[in-house]
Formats: C-alpha cells, structure tokens, sequence
C-alpha cells in the first residue's frame, strides 16, 4: 500500500523493522529539539509505527529516504496529526546526510506524488522559526509564509511558521 519513490540518487520506501535502529538514532539527535525531540527509543517506535499507520488511516503517510546502496538517510512524511489543522509535510535527515539536497529532492518526490495522487490543492510545512535549514527547504520547494493559517493546537507564530505549498508552484 506504501508507494516506492525513486529520485535519480534516493529511493522513498515503506519503513522496515530493520530501519528501526537507524531511524531511532536519527530521532535521538539534538537537532530533532525542533519536532519535539530528542525521542526516546520508546518514542521513536511511536513515531516510526504512526508513519506507517498514517497510510491506513489517511492513503498518505512517511517514507524512508535510502541511498543506492539501502543506507538510512532520513524520513520525509505527510501527516496529519490530531492536532494539526491540515495535513503537513516534513523531513529530518541524519546528521551525516545533511548537505547534499537530499531532502529537497525527497520533498519533491513527494510533493509530485502528492499533487499526482490527491484532489488536495494546498500542503504545509510547519517549522520552528530557528531552524532556518528546515525554512530554506520549504522555500526551494516553492512553499511561502502564510500568516494566516492555522497552527497546531497549542502552538503560537512565535513557535511555528506556517510555509505553504501550492498545487502547481515550483
């Protein structure tokens, strides 16, 4: 039910329990502290069964970004948590993939899929205003800023930036 994608360099795959030691150290990094983290292995199983879960419940979910030789270079999903407004894309990489555009290629694999596979016209990202790594990707994706949108339950501008895909933007 998970789609393969595959990029020039990435394939997007269905994550698989032998990701999970992988995924669950990408998730106990310090720099996760902008999605909620540093996880616990506990909390990284929770994670990594809700982005398989969210296919089943919603026919969008997360993948696992790999290069050609199977190596975990991080996850980019669609999702739409209890308490999110909308469905929202996001990515985090290892810390060892980070540099290469991995994550805009992934994203606009995704984002081809997505506007291939959905009536959906609009997507978003939801970003802490300091990771600026994260801001400058939804920007090379073709997102932009929208003050008026909707946060996660509970969250205030000054904790989320709302950027905007549309349908059909680069």
């Amino acid at each position: 039910m998970i789609p393969t994608l595959i990029t020039d360099r990435l394939t997007l795959r269905a994550p698989q329990r032998r990701d999970f030691d992988g995924y669950a150290a990408m998730l106990a990094d310090p720099r996760t502290g902008y999605m909620g983290g540093p996880f616990s292995r506990a909390q990284a199983w929770a994670e990594f069964n809700q982005i398989v879960a969210a296919w089943h419940l919603d026919g969008f979910g997360g993948w696992i970004i790999v290069d050609a030789h199977d190596t975990l270079l991080g996850e980019i999903f669609i999702t739409q948590n209890q308490h999110f407004p909308e469905p929202e894309m996001g990515w985090t990489l290892t810390p060892d993939a980070e540099g290469y555009g991995y994550a805009q290629e992934a994203g606009r694999a995704v984002l081809h899929w997505y506007w291939s596979n959905t009536a959906a016209t609009t997507l978003v990202s939801y970003v802490t205003p300091t990771n600026t790594r994260s801001a400058k990707l939804a920007q090379k994706l073709g997102a932009q800023v929208d003050d008026h949108a909707q946060r996660p339950t509970g969250e205030t501008a000054q904790e989320t930036t709302v950027y905007r895909h549309m349908r059909g933007a680069a």
